[in-house]
């Protein structure tokens, strides 16, 4: 698997996401994607308790650890790379989590506009 360049939505440098727990479609600890990443795992999220509901609630659990995978469950304040399509059904039903920009790469604008992204953004109100 080749991974796409790792440029972020503001055209820079893709940052890192989260180490721990490591996150990424390649478990690197950044939202890096490739043609394999059907799921475009490419924006760097902040869970919230209320977002984790309803990812559990749509059928993805991401808070039970599942050890087999080696994933130990998200908790609130965890940053992982969700699935574009994710976020923007979150966003579309009220309940999507806060961004880093810098470290959501720019294959999520194939599916999130970058306007949606800033009103999520960290530090946006």
């Amino acid at each position: 698997m080749q991974k796409q360049d790792s440029i972020n939505v503001l055209g820079g440098v893709l940052a890192p996401c989260s180490r721990d727990p490591v996150t990424g479609f390649f478990r690197d600890g950044a939202c890096n994607t490739c043609p394999e990443d059907q799921g475009s795992h490419t924006v760097c999220a902040i869970m919230t308790a209320e977002f984790l509901a309803y990812s559990k609630y749509v059928g993805n659990d991401l808070s039970t650890p599942r050890p087999e995978f080696d994933f130990p469950g998200l908790k609130s304040g965890d940053s992982w790379c969700l699935c574009a399509a994710r976020f923007l059904q979150a966003h579309d039903e009220g309940c999507a989590p806060k961004v880093h920009l810098e470290a959501t790469h720019q294959r999520a604008l194939d599916i999130v506009p970058l306007n949606i992204l800033h009103q999520h953004a960290v530090g946006a109100n």
